[in-house]
């Protein structure tokens, strides 16, 4: 009996996974995944046409291990704020620069001088950095500038993964309030930032129509449809970024405490009215439902992790154990900006490590590496507290760093939290699924998030609170003043 589907699509930094569930239920049916060329900052790019030839691999990878099966829709998330520009044949004119390319920090800075930061952030609910679009932008105008002559459309990732899907030139609300020339509450675009940061030119035609989260984007095509080797009519949907589709995908709502553990490190929560922080902390961006998503987003999440097992000697069990196994001592402290940082905006910065002495043991240091990204991220949460908005209850943990035992220990220790990883190993993909599902049913937004609800997986993992005896406050107040210290927050040669 054939299974009508739908395929939920997650195109992050390092692989393309996609997942396909049943239509009606939310069931995982299958799965696949295929990797991305590795990019690293300060200049970290990637070619726009492997995103494709990766979703493919990755769809046709799912589909082949999913029986008998009618696909009924596509939806796409992906990275956000990258920057893929397209020539007048619909081809990438170069590499597209990733979210966490940082070559665009001088030009951002001017950006901010001349427009002015609190201006910028009451126009589009954030104050960009160096991560934005707008900053990748003014650094092809300054630098190739004949590149963006030959543009025909700008798009953010997901938007190119669509356009090759339909044909069409569409993004979503909320990834196009990632940019810096979007407003969220007017869901227009502000050609006039463009101007100013990259010369005046007719930019409305080279920029995506936007969709509402449950609006279909259109239909596959019939060479798309070949190349994935499915048959139609298919319909796609409108697509978002990662974190906004996790948080669909996890049937979260207002109030709720969200953070990701990947390659970056993400906490937020939604809400129904915007935010505007002019010390450019809060990203108020959108979300897929109509709301906003305010969120702090840090450069350095798990691969700091990754730098601390080779530093010490281990591997990730290895740093678990030694992490776990230290005493209830308040040090030593990291500031975890190894790659320089987005949050607080320091592209050059570097990491520090304070507070040793000559008794520091090697279990202290695992267990500064792993606190490190986590306090970041928690200072974060105390921002977006400061405005009012609720952001309590347990903590629900997705990403790589989620599968490290002493990460979600730690942050149970260090929140005083709860903290639950949910049932599913693709919480992006889901949400895409999700908004698939939605449009596949002519859903409105409302019963859309009423689907996320019904789909929401229940808790893998539990962590409550230890009672170490250690002096939490202190570790927090400590890891504040270090972070406060501008650690070579200049360019470097090395």
């Amino acid at each position: 009996m054939t299974r009508r589907v739908v395929v939920g699509i997650d195109s992050s930094t390092q692989s393309c996974k996609a997942e396909v569930r049943d239509a009606e239920s939310g069931e995982l049916v299958a799965s696949g995944s295929a990797p991305h060329t590795p990019a690293f900052p300060p200049c970290s790019e990637q070619e726009p046409t492997s995103w494709w030839d990766a979703l493919v691999l990755a769809v046709r990878a799912a589909l082949d291990t999913a029986g008998e099966s009618e696909v009924a829709a596509i939806g796409v998330a992906a990275q956000c704020h990258g920057l893929v520009l397209l020539g007048v044949d619909d081809e990438p004119l170069r590499p597209a620069k990733l979210w966490n390319d940082t070559t665009g920090a001088e030009q951002l800075a001017k950006l901010v001088e001349t427009i002015g930061g609190p201006a910028w952030v009451r126009r589009i609910g954030s104050l960009p950095t160096a991560a934005f679009t707008i900053a990748k932008l003014a650094w092809v105008a300054e630098h190739e500038p004949s590149v963006l002559d030959a543009t025909r459309r700008t798009l953010l990732p997901h938007d190119y993964l669509t356009f090759r899907l339909t044909g069409r030139a569409v993004t979503d609300r909320s990834d196009a309030s990632g940019t810096g020339y979007f407003d969220a509450q007017t869901s227009t675009w502000l050609p006039d930032i463009l101007d100013v940061a990259a010369g005046a030119r007719d930019w409305l035609p080279m920029l995506p129509t936007v969709l509402a989260g449950a609006e279909p984007a259109g239909f596959v095509t019939e060479t798309a449809a070949s190349e994935l080797g499915i048959t139609g009519p298919v319909l796609v949907a409108a697509g978002a970024g990662d974190q906004h589709a996790a948080y669909l995908g996890l049937g979260l709502t207002d109030g709720d405490q969200y953070v990701g553990l990947g390659t970056s490190g993400v906490v937020a929560t939604s809400t129904r009215t915007p935010i505007f922080d002019e010390g450019g902390i809060v990203n108020g961006v959108a979300d897929t439902t109509g709301g906003y998503l305010p969120l702090i987003c840090t450069l350095n999440a798990a691969r700091v992790g990754d730098t601390a097992a080779r530093i010490l000697g281990t591997d990730h069990a290895g740093l678990a154990e030694l992490a776990l196994a230290a005493g209830p001592t308040v040090g030593p402290t990291l500031v975890p900006f190894l790659d320089g940082e987005r949050t607080p905006n320091r592209p050059y910065a570097r990491g520090m490590l304070t507070d040793l002495t000559s008794a520091t043991t090697r279990h202290e240091m695992a267990r500064a590496f792993l606190e490190g990204p986590l306090l970041s991220l928690l200072s974060g949460r105390d921002a977006i507290r400061s405005f009012g908005i609720r952001c309590e209850g347990p903590i629900t943990v997705v990403g790589g760093g989620a599968r490290s035992r002493a990460t979600l220990q730690l942050l149970a220790d260090l929140s005083g939290d709860t903290v639950t990883v949910p049932d599913t190993d693709e919480a992006t993909a889901r949400g895409a699924c999700v908004q698939a599902a939605a449009v596949a049913a002519e859903l409105d937004v409302d019963a859309m998030v009423a689907l996320s609800h019904r789909w929401a997986p229940q808790a893998r993992t539990t962590v409550l609170p230890r009672q170490t005896g250690r002096d939490i406050d202190t570790v927090r107040r400590n890891w504040a003043r270090a972070a406060a210290v501008d650690v070579l927050d200049r360019p470097v040669t090395q």
